[in-house]
């Protein structure tokens, strides 16, 4: 098996330094774009490519064995909700770009301490969508989707718009969930502190009993109040309020009953409000100076009665070094022993351009990426000569059976190890 004990504590080299170069540079001409033909110098990045970093939707996959094991449909729900808001909390600080993935790319996941394994591979390349399709080890769930990551420069923030619907199946239940994630914006791109925020509404359906559950990821707001904040509630098939969820996307998330809930909002009220006067921070794209990133607020304040649903797993000591990852990113290009005859070749950990930038070789990754992609024109204009279409080798185009629309699913066949098919794109 790849990688089913990780044991990686730190990357080999620190993060390089983005203090000699100016982003303004590369985007002036890109205000109101989109970024995905825009080749970006690799210091802005960080040294996973896409694909590996869409597997840390997988870093709380405890979550969903926790809702497998619940016989209350409700309670089912109000996890799934938990697993879509830890699925993107690793984005906290995360301010550096993963390298796009080359046509073809893959990336393979084996955890068995966490009792699931993932495929993903880049399937399209303009416009660019990665998809994957995760498994229980014990045919307990199954995890889906494709993701277009729609990139959009606006003078002074990036907004990142994650076209794509997840799928989560829990086949003991005969469960079906699926929801699109928030919109994320990285502020002060050219001027000032990096900092991003996260916002949008997320609908999980559960198509199965027709429960619902709407989160709000609220934008900024004034004074920074809102900052990462989610709240929301569970509905069941009769439009009934069942649960209300609340906290924060980079710290925990709570539930409570619905007249719990109100009662103590009202009498938040009755307390009385803040009495500053308003400024407004974050959430817009216009002007020249830097959105001032707010000041985080006290950690998420508990309503009496509340059932803790998920809490973030802390950030390793010196994860400010190592481009802000978690202890589960770290682990993520990790080569063990013996790995590279098992993995297909087209895996990202055998990227050179990933690899010399995780070693802190920047001049290396540059020459790289820059070999690598025209590597990767030279096979478009092949192709193009003799009139052929790029075939993706481990997912097809269909219809998702839950929601009609059109998706990438997993085809099969990735983990019998037969890789002579592969195409050579390093």
């Amino acid at each position: 098996q790849i990688i089913s004990h990780p044991v990686m504590k730190s990357l080999p080299a620190d993060m390089i330094s983005r203090n000699n170069f100016s982003m303004w540079g590369v985007l002036k001409k890109c205000i109101g774009m989109e970024l995905s033909k825009i080749a970006m110098p690799v210091v802005f990045n960080e040294p996973l490519s896409f694909l590996q970093r869409l597997s840390e939707y997988m870093e709380h996959t405890h979550l969903i064995h926790k809702a497998c094991s619940m016989s209350d449909s409700i309670d089912r729900m109000q996890v799934v909700a938990a697993f879509a808001v830890s699925a993107v909390a690793s984005q906290w600080e995360r301010t550096g770009k993963p390298f796009n993935p080359l046509l073809g790319e893959t990336f393979e996941l084996t955890r068995e301490d966490e009792g699931y394994r993932l495929i993903s591979e880049q399937v399209s390349h303009h416009p660019p969508i990665s998809a994957f399709h995760a498994q229980s080890l014990k045919q307990e769930f199954e995890f889906h989707g494709s993701i277009y990551p729609k990139l959009k420069f606006w003078g002074k923030s990036m907004e990142a718009e994650p076209k794509g619907t997840m799928t989560l199946e829990l086949i003991k239940h005969k469960e079906v969930y699926t929801w699109t994630n928030p919109m994320c914006c990285v502020h002060n791109i050219i001027l000032g502190k990096l900092w991003l925020e996260q916002y949008g509404a997320v609908e999980i359906i559960n198509h199965s009993t027709g429960d619902k559950c709407v989160l709000n990821f609220k934008p900024c707001g004034m004074f920074g109040k809102e900052l990462h904040k989610v709240e929301g509630c569970i509905l069941d098939k009769s439009k009934k309020k069942r649960r209300v969820i609340y906290g924060k996307w980079t710290e925990c998330m709570y539930s409570v009953e619905p007249k719990v809930y109100d009662a103590f909002r009202k009498s938040e009220k009755k307390s009385g409000g803040d009495a500053k006067k308003p400024k407004q921070v974050g959430g817009s794209c216009e002007g020249d100076d830097a959105d001032e990133m707010p000041d985080v607020q006290e950690t998420v304040t508990v309503i009496p009665g509340s059932a803790l649903l998920w809490r973030i797993t802390p950030r390793p000591t010196h994860s400010a070094q190592m481009y802000n990852f978690t202890s589960f990113a770290m682990t993520l290009n990790e080569l063990e022993p013996g790995a590279e005859r098992l993995l297909a070749p087209t895996d990202s950990r055998l990227r050179p351009d990933i690899r010399a930038m995780e070693n802190g070789d920047i001049d290396l990754s540059s020459r790289e990426k820059e070999r690598l992609e025209e590597k990767q024109r030279a096979a478009r204009r092949e192709r193009s000569k003799d009139e052929e279409e790029w075939t993706p080798r481990w997912f097809h185009q269909g219809s998702s059976p839950h929601t009609g629309a059109e998706d990438w699913l997993y085809s099969g066949g990735y983990f019998d190890r037969n890789y002579s098919h592969c195409p050579d794109i390093y």
